[in-house]
């Protein structure tokens, strides 16, 4: 009996920063991206808060948000 290859038995994901092809298994470091490059990009993004969470500000915080400023 042949073993398959590792390869074969991995998904092939869209990155999720250029929409290329990327090998999801752990010989694939930069998983689930593509390169290095794509991750960097990724990570620059969260670093420069291009992501955020939106959050409800509800009315009560901003009266004690103003409050503190006094």
């Amino acid at each position: 009996m042949t073993n398959p290859s590792h390869n074969n038995t991995f998904k092939h994901i869209e990155c999720p920063n250029c929409g290329g092809i990327s090998l999801f298994s752990p010989s694939n470091s930069y998983r689930p991206f593509c390169s290095l490059r794509c991750k960097n990009i990724d990570l620059g993004c969260w670093a420069n808060e291009d992501f955020r969470v939106p959050a409800r500000v509800e009315s009560e915080d901003l009266i004690s948000n103003s409050d503190d400023l006094n």
